[in-house]
């Protein structure tokens, strides 16, 4: 723009020289006078040859200039007529469609970036380098139990839940194997990449719920047949054998205190027999037969059974069920047994002088039960579903897997845990 002024300028003062040159009043104009006047006009004849093969072509690399700047790749320049700068003009106008073709190409990259973490099984968390939420797809917001609207641009510190706990607790480029008190397992990375110079910081979320738990199934479900078939088979001869001897004590004198002794051994036989039926019955659980019922209707049928036990023990039931009365698919046998479950531990827990309080909601359909009972520690909360494992002094650690597995077999979401009001809630969701 500078030399295209300078230009003007000069061809200005130029042609004022020569106006100025053939208006004055010279009485003997000689050869220096028309010299003169033939380098003005041959200099202004030169400025516009120099126009056309300098300055225009100029002109032209400012406007590609102008279309860079503004990202502008679809505009084309046009030849100006002269050599050297239609080969720039060439030059530009291939850069510029490459830009664009580039550019192109890379939205459509990012579009399918975009689109496959989206549906990604894998939960994934784009930080910020002030570590704040700058992305997260639905998979995440699935295993965190958030909202898109809450999340986004909040700090990591600022999030609250129990996985999110255990993440925010992850040094940086590691990961870690986390399980909840709900029995969901995760693999949890907190991870981060370089570009352009700079470190990105990100977090991954995969469960791997359904792998451990068919571990879980396949291992214990081997273990329980093969107590089973030992201890059954020598519980039926010890019992026979037994039974076979008190009858013979019967007819001799004197052998009460033996009887005695005969039938408390056949007792623990049968005792035994009954322990190892209870395993096997967490592997036999049938197919859930879904039915559409009312989630009030059976949780008033279940504590009408139960009442009795928590009268003996002194404990009030506090029921709160919502007036929506809301409609569920389930097995009735299969999850009346686990309501009665898990009153039962609720009263083991509290002992004697307590409550249990019981509620439902709609949308989604939830049933929560809780008690102020003794509580669940941090440590034993990742333990609670796994088999085997037993907070009681005498427990079998199947109860909770047998609620864990006819609760997934009807696709609820669950967790147990006390929480802060000192209340330990079982709450179950269903899903649809």
């Amino acid at each position: 723009m500078k030399l295209k002024f300078f230009f003007y300028v000069l061809a200005v003062l130029l042609f004022i020289v020569w106006i100025v040159l053939f208006n004055m009043d010279i009485e003997e104009k000689g050869w220096e006078f028309y010299l003169a006047v033939g380098l003005i006009t041959f200099s202004l004849f030169y400025l516009s040859y120099f126009y056309q093969k300098v300055v225009k072509p100029l002109n032209a690399i400012a406007n590609g200039m102008d279309l860079l700047r503004e990202q502008d790749f679809s505009s084309r320049l046009a030849p100006v007529g002269q050599s050297e700068a239609d080969r720039i003009v060439q030059v530009f106008n291939r850069m510029m469609l490459q830009l664009k073709d580039e550019r192109l190409r890379l939205r459509e990259q990012n579009h399918f970036l975009d689109l496959l973490i989206s549906i990604s099984p894998m939960g994934v968390m784009i930080l910020t380098f002030d570590e704040e939420v700058s992305m997260i797809n639905k998979a995440a917001l699935q295993f965190l139990d958030g909202e898109e609207e809450k999340m986004m641009g909040k700090r990591l510190d600022e999030l609250t839940g129990p996985l999110m706990d255990e993440i925010k607790l992850l040094p940086q480029d590691t990961s870690k194997t986390v399980r909840l008190s709900d029995s969901h397992v995760y693999r949890c990375s907190r991870l981060s990449f370089v570009d352009r110079g700079f470190s990105h910081p990100f977090i991954l979320i995969e469960s791997l719920t359904d792998e451990v738990m068919k571990a879980e199934k396949k291992a214990y479900e081997k273990v329980i047949r093969m107590i089973a078939h030992e201890v059954n088979n020598t519980v039926a001869g010890v019992t026979s054998a037994l039974e076979t001897v008190d009858d013979v004590l019967r007819n001799m004198d004197e052998t009460d205190d033996l009887h005695e002794v005969m039938q408390v051994c056949l007792e623990r036989c049968f005792s035994m027999s009954r322990f190892i039926t209870n395993f096997a019955d967490v592997v036999k659980i049938p197919e859930p037969q879904l039915q559409e019922v009312n989630l009030n209707e059976r949780v008033e049928s279940c504590l009408r059974f139960m009442e009795h036990l928590c009268l003996d023990n002194h404990i009030a039931l506090h029921m709160d069920l919502c007036n929506e009365t809301p409609e569920v698919e389930m097995d009735t046998v299969l999850f009346e047994q686990v309501i009665v479950n898990i009153i039962k531990n609720a009263v083991e827990s509290i002992g004697r002088d307590g409550d249990i309080y019981i509620r439902t909601m709609d949308n989604p359909p939830t049933l929560e039960i809780g008690d102020n009972g003794k509580g669940i520690t941090k440590e034993a909360e990742a333990k609670l579903f796994t088999p085997f494992f037993s907070t009681k002094p005498n427990g079998q650690g199947i109860g909770l897997v047998f609620i864990r597995e006819v609760l997934t077999m009807h696709r609820c979401s669950f967790s147990l845990r006390t929480e802060e009001d000192g209340i330990t809630r079982f709450r179950i969701r269903f899903n649809a």
